[in-house]
């Protein structure tokens, strides 16, 4: 071996083994990329799927109630918005309601289309309706002489008018729509957009034939046959011997 001299780069006559010559039992060496370090996946990809794991888990254990400390957060709950209610007007009523009918009555509409099946476009829908019907005389519509007391106020005679029903009350809790079938075309619209007003044809349709219903029974003249015996009861109360009570014609 030479030693260098100044100003001469030194330059070995034969590459020692331990200066990067590689022995053959030595293994290769392996180049890395820039830097000469191994990268591995970083510790932050995996972090959203496993956060999405937890997640999965907590949830499908509130659903099942597997924890039963744990709140399910698929719980629906109620809140009622609405306003308070606003009295728009009073009236006066003279009215003596003596009777009431109780009435259920099942609607069936069908809705079909004039070219085309029922499978396609149409609608039948089967509605039960339950509602009440009151029968009522009108006191404040008597008639000038309808009213005659004797001088000795021990006889009277009253002329009542006719009972009249008034209008159906449908009871919202007891009417539901039993069953319902719907075309093609409807399931479409009504995935998109709801309808209103379907049920409230079928509550119109309901109550016409609630009213109907109730010319049929014996309800006006079972209310004539009531406010005759309580305007007998209330008189005789009041010192009347004779107390006769009619229906004009």
């Amino acid at each position: 071996m030479r030693l260098p001299t100044r100003g001469r780069r030194y330059e070995p006559d034969e590459p020692s083994a331990d200066e990067g010559e590689e022995t053959p039992d030595a293994p290769p060496r392996r180049h890395h990329p820039a830097g000469g370090r191994r990268r591995g996946i970083p510790w932050y990809i995996g972090l959203p799927v496993t956060l999405a794991v937890i997640a999965a888990v907590f949830l499908a254990a509130a659903r099942l109630q597997l924890l039963p400390g744990l709140p399910n957060p698929f719980a629906e709950h109620q809140v009622d918005r609405s306003q308070p209610a606003v009295l728009r007007s009073i009236q006066d009523m003279s009215r003596y309601t003596a009777a009431t009918g109780n009435f259920q009555v099942i609607v069936d509409l069908d809705q079909e289309a004039r070219f085309l099946p029922s499978q396609i476009l149409g609608k039948r829908t089967l509605y039960v309706a339950a509602g009440t019907v009151g029968a009522y005389v009108d006191l404040g519509a008597l008639a000038d002489g309808s009213v005659k007391v004797s001088d000795d106020r021990r006889t009277a005679t009253v002329v009542l008018p006719h009972a009249r029903l008034a209008d159906p009350a449908l009871d919202v809790r007891r009417s539901y729509v039993f069953a319902q079938q719907r075309g093609l075309f409807d399931r479409i619209g009504d995935f998109f957009s709801g309808n209103p007003g379907d049920q409230q044809k079928l509550e119109v349709l309901a109550t016409e034939k609630i009213t109907a219903a109730a010319k049929d029974t014996a309800l006006a003249s079972t209310a004539e046959a009531n406010t005759r015996n309580m305007l007998q009861g209330l008189l005789r109360s009041l010192g009347f011997t004779s107390v006769t009570v009619t229906v004009g014609p």
